[in-house]
């Protein structure tokens, strides 16, 4: 049976629920408990939004906050009832912990505080304005100006929205990092009692690692839509120099009307196969390197490494073309130049006194064309579904690695064969190598049909078996007897591809 998390279980009610609600009348309305006599009275320097987010959720959470603001009764108002808006002296020194939410330019300003701040906690929420490659970061240098205190960096990845709507509506994670264990385990235990998860990224050195995270764009991204990218590009440019610049060169046919829709339905496809069969080729990689080493234990290659943490998006991306690719072919028959094409063709037909123009074997291609691709995009679709953190987080790892690996080779063996039936007897005809290029689908079945290949090569039995035995800790280097368990035999596809 399932059971919940353990953070559902201890995490208190009115931290789970959102502090604003749709159709609210009072913004400042407050779910907030009794503050709790035990808990450290928490300061905040700074009236700005994020000031303000972060002392509904403290008083929400129980503890008694008090604000320090260079103009106190201009400020009150945007605070809750609960949290006192005073001086920031008197807020530094009242406070246990206090939270610095001033932008790093204006630390300075506070060093009159540095007597009341003597010995206290102090947490840097503070980003900077671009990416730094090397420090010092904003929280070592406040450490500098308040050698006295335990500066604690963290909470600068949590944004003011989902302080106020509730964790559950944001990232959950919040990362810690301070030279000062006590202090750390302090903020994680107002973190906790917040509703995030504190993760503790180690000494204060690693602040600058923090306060770069939330100025990336998609750094996972970055690669696999870039290859997205350049593929699609080169296909389009080898779909227009085939099916529309030589017409025209040659016949002196105008084709440049296909350029908006047809090429770049010809193009989508061709992009979306050779994406999915990317996503598998690091794993065949990895395998035989460890067949050619003899070994798990050794480090594979950066950039291998890196491409086998990014096969998720090259999936998504792959996944999303070949969506694509099926809306732009529902759109084929709505165009201008269909109908009139239609049209024409049915002119001359009677022109020339056609009357059946059934033809037995463009009727079956068609329709096993057609079939094949839709199967191949609704596994395709289930992959996509099944990389969503909320449903892989309710697999095990057999029914995931099941799903990607299993039932992701066979939507790769799907579009595989949707593209073979698309290019039928084609790859014969001498009339379709245009410049002597071959046709564009011929390009594109190479990598996959390779990959399936490789599949099949490590599938044999005395291949197999080897792999799993370096995976499950054989070497070829220690001479061990080593005998793999009978029901190890019968695991499945998803046994020899996996890293």
């Amino acid at each position: 049976m399932w059971t919940a998390p353990c953070w559902q279980c201890t995490m208190p009610d009115e931290v789970a629920t959102p502090l604003i609600r749709s159709g609210a009348r009072n913004s400042r309305h407050l779910e907030a408990t009794m503050s709790n006599p035990g808990a450290p009275v928490v300061g905040i320097l700074g009236t700005g939004d994020f000031s303000r987010s972060i002392a509904q959720r403290l008083v929400a959470s129980g503890y008694q906050v008090v604000v320090g603001s260079r103009t106190p009764k201009r400020s009150e108002a945007l605070f809750p009832e609960e949290a006192e808006v005073t001086s920031q002296m008197e807020a530094a020194s009242q406070a246990d912990l206090v939270f610095v939410a001033v932008f790093p330019e204006h630390h300075s300003t506070l060093v009159d505080l540095k007597p009341a701040l003597e010995g206290k906690t102090l947490v840097d929420v503070s980003n900077g304005l671009e990416i730094k490659q090397s420090g010092p970061s904003n929280a070592e240098q406040l450490a500098d100006l308040f050698p006295g205190s335990s500066v604690v960096k963290g909470f600068n990845t949590v944004s003011a929205w989902a302080l106020l709507t509730g964790p559950r509506d944001g990232n959950r994670q919040v990362f810690l990092c301070s030279d000062s264990n006590k202090s750390k385990t302090l903020v994680m235990q107002i973190c906790r009692r917040m509703g995030f998860t504190p993760v503790d990224m180690g000494l204060l050195s690693s602040s600058l690692e923090i306060e770069n995270l939330p100025l990336y764009l998609f750094p996972s991204w970055c690669n696999p839509v870039l290859c997205t990218l350049f593929l699609f590009i080169f296909f389009y440019l080898y779909n227009f120099l085939h099916d529309v610049l030589q017409p025209y060169i040659r016949e002196g046919k105008s084709s440049f009307y296909k350029m908006p829709i047809e090429t770049v339905n010809v193009t989508l496809p061709s992009v979306a196969l050779v994406m999915l069969a990317l996503v598998y080729v690091p794993g065949l990689l990895a395998a035989v390197l460890q067949l050619w080493r003899g070994t798990k234990y050794q480090h594979f290659p950066n950039w291998l490494d890196r491409w086998l943490t990014k096969r998720k998006q090259f999936g998504l991306c792959s996944f999303l073309c070949a969506v694509l690719h099926a809306i732009y072919s529902l759109c084929l028959p709505m165009r201008k130049s269909a109908r009139l094409k239609l049209i024409s063709i049915a002119v001359k037909q009677v022109n020339d006194g056609v009357e059946d123009v059934w033809d037995d074997e463009s009727v079956w291609r068609m329709e096993l064309y057609v079939s094949v691709g839709i199967m191949a995009l609704g596994l395709l679709s289930l992959l996509a579904v099944a990389s969503l953190p909320s449903v892989a987080n309710g697999l095990n790892w057999r029914e995931f690695s099941f799903i990607q690996s299993t039932l992701g080779y066979c939507a790769l063996s799907m579009a595989t064969v949707h593209t073979l039936l698309f290019g039928w007897d084609r790859a014969f005809d001498p009339a379709q190598y245009h410049f002597n290029l071959p046709p564009t689908f011929v390009l594109v079945l190479i990598l996959p049909i390779m990959v399936l290949l490789g599949r099949l090569a490590l599938l044999v039995p005395c291949m197999a078996r080897r792999l799993r035995q370096i995976r499950r800790g054989w070497e070829k280097s220690r001479h061990i007897r080593f005998t793999l368990p009978r029901d190890d035999y019968g695991n499945g596809l998803e046994d020899v591809s996996h890293v």
